[in-house]
C-alpha cells in the first residue's frame, strides 16, 4: 500500500509504536498538512488508510501524504498539548485553525501609587499594581472604564499628564474625576474610591452597596444630608449595573463558549465572566479545510485558544465534547489549578449558555451571508477583466508620502474570504527622487515579488492593483519582467473624473485605452475596496514614519541627550508633546536627566516657543 507520492504505508505502519504521541503528515513540498495526537499511534494513523472510513475531503489529503514523522511522548493527556502547540506553530491545511491570536486587554490599577490610575492594559503583567480580565476587546475595557468612572471617580488620566497639571481637567468639571492631581481630594477620601473600585471588579457589588447604605445612614445621621444624597445617588446607578452585568448565582471565573456550524465555516461565541461579572463577548471563525461538527470545532478552539491565555475555572460548552476528561487534565495541568469543564447546565447558566448560542447562530448566518457577496464580487470581476479562470487572490499597491519625503508603499492583500491582514506590508522607499511615484511603485513590487520568489511564489496573487495610472502599471510590469514573473495579471485603478467612487478607469497591460466596466458591476466594489484599503494602510505608515522621523530629528539637536535618554523621555511622557509641557523638576525626575542636561531641554523647547 502506498500513495500517489509513493509513500510506503505498510512498511511505515508496520513499524510504528503503539505508545501515545502526536503525528504530522507532509505533502511532496515537505509542507505539513496535518497534525493529530493519539493514545495509540499505530491505530490512529492507520485509520486514515481504510477507505471505507474516509470521506471524500480525508481521501484528498491522504493522497497528498509523501511522509509521517511521529513524537512519542508519555500520556494522551501531554500528545494533546503538544499538538494544539505544533498546529499553533504551523497552521498545517487540514486542521481547525484559530485565526485570532491577539493578547487580550485587562482593566489595571496602578495600587502602589499614593493616587492611582485605573486605565486598559494589554502585553506582559510587569507592572505593580492589579489586573482584572481578560476583556474580549479594547471597547469592552473602554465601556467598563467609562462606567467605572461614572461610579467612582478614580483618574483615568497618564501619569505623564497627572504630574503636570496646575488646574483640573475637564473631567473634574463634569465630575467624572475628584482632583487628586492638584490637591482638592485628601488620600484617604481617593483610596475610598479606588476600594469601592476593586470590590466592584471582584464581583462583590452587593458587599458595596451595603457598605455604602451603611455610609448613607451614618452621614443622615450626622446631619450630613449632602453627602448621604450622593451615597444614594451612587447607589441607584450602581444597582442597574449590577442587574446588567451580574450573573446571579455566580461569583467565580469561568467561559461560555457556544458554536455553529454550516456550510464549511463555522462560529464560536464566547461570553467572558469574571467574578461573576460579564464582561463582553467575542465571535471567532476558525479556519477549516473540511466539513467539522460544533463539538469538534469548539475542543480544536479550546486547546489553542488556551495554549497562552488565562484559563477560568469552569467551562460552559454548547456540545457534548468526545474527550471532555482529558482537555480538563490538560488545561488543568497548563493553568495550575481545576478546570471543570460542563454540557448540561440548568437555571441562569442554562439562559446564558442559549444567549451564546443565538448569537453563533446569528453570525454564522450573516457571515455566510457576507460570504456568498464576496464570492458573487470575485465571479463579477473575472467577468469583467475576462480572466480564464475565478481570481483567488488579489493584491494591491498604494504610495503615499508628503512633497517626497517619507516615502512608504503599502501592499494590502484579499482572498476568498476578505481581506488577509497578516499577509499585509510597507515597504519603507529609499535611494529614488522625492515625489517620484513611479520609481516608488517600480521599488516595492521588485522587493515584494522578490520575496515571493525565495518561497516559490507559494503566495502570488492572480491579480496585481496599481493605484495609479500607465506609468504606475508600466514601472510594475518592467519590475516583474527584470524578476522574470510572467504570470500575474496587472491592472491599473487610475481615478475617474473628479475623483468619484464608481468612476474610475481600469488600466490592463497592452490594451491603450482603459477598458469598460459595466456601471454598478460588484467586481468594481471589490476593487475599490481593495484600492481604498491600500490607500488607507499606506496612509497610516507614511504617518508613523514622518511622526518617529519628526520626535528624533527634534531631540537629536539637543546636546548630551543620547538615543537611549530620547526614547525614555519620549516613553515617559507618553510623546513629544508632553516633553515639551515638562517642566525642569518633571524631566530632573527622569533616569539620567540631571538638572543641567534638563534645563538644557527645558530651554529648548520654550526658546522653540519665543522664536
Amino acid at each position: 500500500m502506498s500513495t500517489e507520492d509513493g509513500f510506503d504505508v505498510k512498511a511505515f505502519l508496520k513499524n510504528l509504536t503503539t505508545r501515545p504521541g502526536i503525528y504530522k503528515m507532509f505533502n511532496d513540498q515537505a509542507e505539513i498538512i496535518y497534525i493529530g495526537k493519539a493514545k495509540n499511534l499505530k491505530n490512529r494513523v492507520s485509520s486514515y488508510f481504510k477507505s471505507n472510513n474516509a470521506s471524500t475531503k480525508q481521501q484528498a489529503m491522504v493522497a497528498k501524504i509523501a511522509n509521517i514523522e511521529v513524537t512519542v511522548t508519555h500520556t494522551e493527556s501531554e500528545a494533546l498539548l503538544l499538538e494544539c502547540q505544533q498546529i499553533k506553530q504551523h497552521k498545517p491545511r487540514y486542521n481547525i485553525l484559530l485565526r485570532d491570536d491577539k493578547s487580550f486587554p485587562y482593566v489595571f490599577i496602578s495600587t502602589h501609587q499614593d493616587f492611582p490610575q485605573i486605565t486598559i492594559h494589554r502585553g506582559a503583567k510587569n507592572k505593580k499594581g492589579r489586573y482584572f480580565g481578560p476583556y474580549p476587546s479594547a471597547g469592552a475595557v473602554r465601556e467598563s472604564l467609562k462606567l467605572l468612572q461614572k461610579l467612582f471617580p478614580v483618574r483615568q488620566c497618564e501619569d505623564a499628564v497627572y504630574n503636570n497639571r496646575s488646574r483640573p481637567c475637564l473631567q473634574y468639571q463634569i465630575k467624572r474625576c475628584t482632583g487628586p492631581c492638584v490637591g482638592l481630594i485628601d488620600k484617604a477620601s481617593y483610596a475610598q474610591d479606588v476600594e469601592s473600585t476593586v470590590m466592584f471588579l471582584e464581583g462583590k457589588g452587593g458587599l458595596l452597596i451595603k457598605q455604602l447604605v451603611g455610609k448613607m445612614e451614618q452621614a443622615a445621621e450626622s446631619l450630613d444630608y449632602e453627602q448621604a444624597a450622593a451615597f444614594r445617588d451612587q447607589i441607584g446607578r450602581l444597582r442597574p449595573v449590577m442587574e446588567k452585568h451580574f450573573i446571579l448565582g455566580d461569583h467565580g471565573d469561568l467561559d461560555i463558549i457556544a458554536c455553529a456550524s454550516k456550510a464549511n465555516l463555522a462560529c464560536i461565541q464566547v461570553f467572558f465572566i469574571r467574578n461573576g461579572q460579564h464582561l463582553g463577548n467575542k465571535v471567532f471563525y476558525p479556519k477549516m479545510a473540511d466539513e467539522h461538527d460544533p463539538a469538534a470545532v469548539i475542543q480544536a478552539f479550546n486547546t489553542q485558544f488556551y495554549l497562552d491565555k488565562p484559563v477560568p475555572q469552569e467551562l460552559i460548552v454548547s456540545h457534548q465534547l468526545e474527550e471532555t476528561e482529558l482537555l480538563a487534565k490538560m488545561l488543568t495541568e497548563l493553568s495550575k489549578h481545576a478546570v471543570a469543564i460542563s454540557h448540561s447546565v440548568r437555571g441562569e447558566r442554562a439562559k446564558w449558555l442559549q444567549m451564546a448560542q443565538t448569537n453563533a447562530e446569528n453570525s454564522l448566518l450573516s457571515k455566510l451571508s457576507d460570504k456568498q457577496s464576496l464570492h458573487a464580487r470575485f465571479l463579477s470581476l473575472q467577468q469583467e477583466l475576462g480572466c480564464p479562470t475565478l481570481p483567488s487572490r488579489l493584491e494591491c499597491f498604494d504610495i503615499s508620502h508628503t512633497q517626497g519625503q517619507q516615502t512608504v508603499a503599502s501592499c494590502v492583500v484579499f482572498d476568498k474570504e476578505g481581506p488577509v491582514k497578516s499577509a499585509y506590508r510597507r515597504f519603507n522607499i529609499e535611494g529614488i527622487t522625492g515625489g517620484d511615484d513611479y520609481a516608488a511603485i517600480h521599488q516595492a513590487v521588485f522587493r515584494r515579488f522578490k520575496r515571493l520568489q525565495q518561497d516559490e511564489m507559494v503566495n502570488a496573487p492572480d491579480i496585481l492593483f496599481i493605484d495609479g495610472g500607465k506609468g504606475q502599471v508600466h514601472e510594475a510590469e518592467k519590475a516583474l519582467a527584470e524578476l522574470g514573473v510572467n504570470n500575474v495579471m496587472i491592472v491599473g485603478v487610475s481615478k475617474g473624473p473628479d475623483r468619484k467612487a464608481g468612476m474610475e478607469k481600469l488600466i490592463l497591460v497592452g490594451q491603450q485605452q482603459p477598458i469598460d466596466v459595466t456601471p454598478g458591476a460588484s467586481g468594481l466594489l471589490l476593487i475599490q475596496h481593495i484600492r481604498d484599503e491600500a490607500h488607507r494602510f499606506a496612509i497610516t505608515g507614511h504617518r508613523q514614519r514622518r511622526a518617529k522621523v519628526t520626535k528624533q530629528s527634534t531631540l537629536e539637536t539637543i546636546p548630551g541627550l543620547g538615543v537611549k535618554r530620547r526614547q525614555l523621555l519620549l516613553k515617559q511622557f507618553g510623546g513629544l508633546q508632553g516633553v515639551a509641557r515638562a517642566s525642569i523638576e518633571g524631566l530632573c525626575s527622569i533616569d539620567g536627566i540631571n538638572r543641567q542636561l534638563a534645563q538644557r531641554i527645558y530651554q529648548f523647547f520654550h526658546h522653540q516657543d519665543d522664536t
